[in-house]
């Protein structure tokens, strides 16, 4: 899919606690055409800290667990719509936990998008899935900021 490039790399933020997940996260990342650069946070507490210090820059994108310890992913989305300094950050849940069921599937995704998310992706266990999801979330941000 063809995109516009951006001046500089995009400022990616992972808020994620599986140690393995961010490893294969930073890896597709690395593979992907798209110039980034990436941090990371393990918990919600750690993610809301790291987001009110760099209120002023925030990052391009957000990727998001929903299910991670001392803060949830719900919990810090709820947090970041609701602050006025935070709440244009673009923010994409990352979750494991829906089933194949569409139902519940299509209610999850009015859910988050209520809430304020962007976009979620189910983690695949297939890492060149998790490329293309990846690339697919980073080529909407690049299409976003291009927009403004």
């Amino acid at each position: 899919m063809p995109h516009r490039k951006l001046n500089r790399p995009l400022n990616v933020l992972l808020a994620e606690d599986d140690k393995d997940y961010r490893f294969l996260f930073e890896q597709a990342l690395k593979e992907i055409p798209v110039p980034t650069r990436l941090a990371m946070v393990e918990n919600g507490e750690d993610l809301m800290e790291y987001l009110i210090e760099h209120a002023l820059h925030l990052p391009d994108l957000l990727f998001l667990d929903l299910s991670m310890p001392r803060k949830t992913g719900f919990e810090c989305l709820s947090e970041i719509k609701g602050n006025e300094l935070l709440n244009d950050l673009p923010v994409v849940v990352l979750t494991v936990s829906l089933p194949n069921d569409i139902g519940y599937e299509l209610s999850m995704e009015k859910m988050l998008n209520e809430l304020g998310a962007q976009d979620y992706i189910r983690k695949p266990h297939d890492f060149e899935m998790l490329k293309k999801a990846i690339h697919n979330a980073l080529i909407m941000a690049v299409e976003k900021k291009n927009k403004k």
